[in-house]
């Protein structure tokens, strides 16, 4: 992550003048004095006390404005978005994005140097809202990833903000810095990485092949794509937007974008939903091991559930199944599955497939149990590797996603180079295999170095830390007990981190809540239209059909 803005020393001259506006003496460069410069002797009294000297003043430091009230970002804050019908894509069938509204917003690469020239171009798009008559402000919404794209989770979801929120907000979405529309990253083609993507060589070398493809291609764009800067983007465009304060729901990583824009702006600060949180405090290794317990949980859970299906290709004992499928899938390492279409479904790709069907809840877990029956029975991995496809961002020509590699580099800007070594590196793999015992083993370090950022060409100086909200409104963060990707320990961390904050609980399995249930759904909306903070300790069931 890049470091916050670092304050600049004063010029020679101004730093002078404020020292003798303060009162500076001794060695002061000011007017010359015509006080003597040793106390006369005579006249003085022996038996008095001796004269106690006036301290000298401590110049106030000068605090560099940041944000709005930075001089240097005047044209920045200051813009005017120029809203057009959106590009159409035909390869959407189902979705006319020309009914969306694109603007691109302009940003400095460098927040320290905003004087520099050096800009960039941020993908916005927009859903105006239904009733103009009742509009309260923008809505701005992150998918999360990191990587995500917030121009198209509002163009391909249309439909999803109809209601009480679309009725009082105009629902926006953005691409951060180095995602879709925004300066995207993607280091490899689409034949070098479908082999980067499904190989079972996943050592040190496969992290160092994407850092230095992406070191050639991108240069020290690399060191501007953090989590911070992006923060800041955020507030250059509520400004552009025309809010006073900023309100926001972002979802998995979407709350950790959302918790730094709060340690950055607490005063600009409205009604933020953080859901499927992750946990600012933790150092990405630490954070890894977590996330890998939670899949391995809902993969037990999973797999327990198969067995008791009048077919499951898992056998009939729910204690043995989970232990079998991961048999299996290891398996391949040695007798990988030839596809229909010629390509391979290796090892590390099925784990990739078994993972993407794990972030669902319990609704998508027969469809996952039949792409497994097929490739355990038939022998034929064609439904897996599709699994794995869409975690990847694969589409059916063989396209990967512009910003295929936006995941990476945000995670190394954001301080995942501060990599673990010797003993504490020991004590990690081992924390990791108790915990993960069948998820991880396929390959522990791809499991600790997720993303892998050793070979990443700098090294961020950002660290793990707690962030805690000054804001005076409060935030809501949401967690759902069986999310395997951001475990439900993150949001109750979270939560107490930030202070000024109340948890909303959704019970049951998948990522994130809000699109699981309508409880959920009900006190966010609440929430951002009226202000109704949940009560705490609220639970909300997950919908019982989906």
């Amino acid at each position: 992550m890049i470091t916050r803005l670092s304050r600049r020393a004063l010029p020679a001259v101004a730093a002078a003048v404020l020292l003798a506006a303060c009162g500076g003496t001794g060695g002061s460069t000011g007017a010359a004095s015509t006080a003597p410069t040793t106390a006369p002797t005579t006249s003085a009294d022996p038996t008095a006390p001796a004269a106690v000297p006036t301290p000298t003043p401590t110049p106030t430091p000068t605090v560099k404005p940041t944000g709005q009230a930075d001089p240097a970002l005047g044209s920045f804050y200051g813009q005017q978005l120029a809203w057009a019908a959106c590009k159409d894509d035909p390869k959407t069938a189902k979705t006319d994005e020309s009914a969306v509204q694109c603007a691109t917003l302009k940003v400095p690469l460098d927040y320290a140097n905003p004087s520099s020239g050096e800009t960039l171009d941020i993908g916005v798009a927009r859903i105006t809202g239904s009733k103009p008559g009742e509009r309260t402000g923008s809505l701005l919404v992150n998918p999360g990833g990191p990587g995500g794209s917030g121009v198209s989770m509002v163009q391909g979801g249309q439909k999803d903000y109809d209601g009480p929120l679309r009725d009082h907000y105009d629902i926006v979405g953005f691409d951060p810095r180095g995602t879709g529309l925004s300066a995207p990253v993607n280091c490899l083609d689409d034949r070098a990485r479908d082999t980067w993507a499904t190989t079972d060589a996943l050592g040190p070398e496969h992290g160092k092949l994407l850092a230095d493809a992406c070191r050639a291609k991108y240069g020290t764009l690399l060191e501007h794509l953090g989590t911070r800067d992006t923060a800041r983007d955020m507030d250059v465009l509520r400004a552009a937007l025309g809010d006073r304060k900023l309100t926001y729901l972002g979802l998995s990583y979407g709350t950790y974008l959302g918790s730094v824009y709060a340690e950055e702006f607490p005063d600009r600060v409205g009604r933020l939903v953080l859901d499927g949180a992750v946990d600012p405090a933790k150092p990405i290794a630490q954070s890894n091991i977590e996330q890998y317990a939670g899949f391995e949980r809902s993969l037990q859970a999973f797999a327990a559930h198969c067995a008791k299906q009048a077919q499951c290709p898992l056998g009939k004992d729910p204690d043995q199944a989970a232990g079998k499928l991961a048999d299996f899938l290891d398996g391949l390492k040695q007798k990988p599955l030839t596809t229909t279409g010629g390509r391979v479904l290796t090892s590390a790709a099925a784990w990739t497939g078994v993972v993407e069907g794990l972030y669902g809840d319990e609704s998508g877990w027969d469809s996952l149990a039949n792409a497994i029956g097929w490739a355990m029975v038939r022998g034929k991995g064609d439904n897996l590797l599709a699994y794995a496809d869409s975690y990847n961002k694969r589409d059916k020509d063989g396209h990967y996603n512009v910003s295929a590699d936006a995941y990476t580099a945000i995670y190394c800007a954001d301080g995942a180079t501060d990599v673990l070594t010797g003993a504490a590196l020991d004590a990690a793999y081992a924390e990791m295999a108790a915990k993960a015992p069948l998820i991880s083993r396929h390959e522990p370090g791809a499991a600790l170095f997720d993303p892998d950022c050793r070979s990443w060409p700098f090294r961020s100086p950002e660290k793990a830390h707690p962030i805690v909200s000054k804001a005076t409104t409060p935030i809501v963060v949401v967690g759902s007990t069986g999310d395997a990707a951001t475990p439900y320990a993150n949001s109750e961390k979270l939560a107490t981190q930030l202070g000024n904050a109340v948890l909303l609980t959704r019970e049951g399995e998948g990522h994130t809540g809000y699109g699981h249930s309508a409880c959920i759904r009900d006190a966010v909306h609440a929430y951002l239209v009226d202000g109704t903070v949940p009560a705490a300790g609220t639970r909300c069931a997950t919908d019982a059909a989906r």
